[in-house]
């Protein structure tokens, strides 16, 4: 059986090339390029990707504007139904603007952009993001943004501690997220927001294949 995947490309993604590479590079199949002001997603998907960079120019607020894209009502309705949804850094705040994820992205505490490898534990090794990293301790992977203070109140932050919605935490202290949160699962356990770039640690000639492995998992759930 193949992989249908769809990456979305907004007004100011820079990482749809690579997300798409890296699905293609994992599954053996190109994934469906989706431009934003789409009206409807293609039939039959298996994953949805949203991809990191600026949408549109992070006027008004990181994602908030990307959230009212034409085509989020068709990927929330995909969601609705079940279908996975990865959001990777602007994708996350993406996510968390049009309410598929709890919580909002802040400035970093350091008030400066981040770039850099860090390191991650993956909290929840049951979804089906997440389940390669069952047992592998701390992983590396590459952050790049200048907002990505995950924040909610402390009765959000319990309750997604509590249903074990947090996936992945960082190692050491990043860019003030609460409690270190670095990537949140939807209440199904479908749609996940993350900072760090996975897509950009899936071979060797990118310094690490740590990311390698949410494709892997994503991928062997559904295949």
């Amino acid at each position: 059986m193949g992989f249908r995947a769809a990456v979305i490309t907004f007004p100011g993604s820079n990482c749809d090339r690579d997300m798409a590479c890296a699905l293609e590079l994992v599954s053996g199949t190109a994934p469906i390029r989706v431009w934003h002001g789409d009206a409807e997603l293609p039939d039959n998907l298996d994953f949805i990707a949203l991809p990191g960079g600026f949408s549109y120019g992070d006027y008004l607020r990181s994602g908030a504007m990307a959230a009212n894209s034409p085509i989020m009502r068709s990927v929330i309705a995909a969601a609705d139904r079940g279908v996975p949804v990865l959001g990777v850094c602007n994708g996350f705040q993406v996510l968390t603007e049009s309410g598929l994820l709890p919580g909002a992205l802040m400035r970093n505490a350091s008030q400066n952009f981040i770039c850099r490898t860090v390191p991650l534990i993956a909290e929840n090794t049951q979804s089906a993001f997440t389940r390669a990293y069952a047992g592998k301790g701390t992983v590396h992977i590459p952050v790049a943004h200048h907002d990505g203070n995950y924040f909610a109140d402390e009765e959000t932050l319990d309750r997604i501690e509590g249903d074990g919605r947090v996936a992945f935490r960082y190692a050491e202290p990043c860019n003030g997220s609460r409690r270190d949160i670095a990537g949140v699962l939807s209440a199904g356990g479908n749609v996940l927001g993350m900072m760090p770039h996975p897509e950009r640690a899936v071979e060797d000639a990118q310094g690490g294949t740590d990311g390698r492995m949410l494709f892997e998992s994503a991928i062997a759930a559904l295949v």
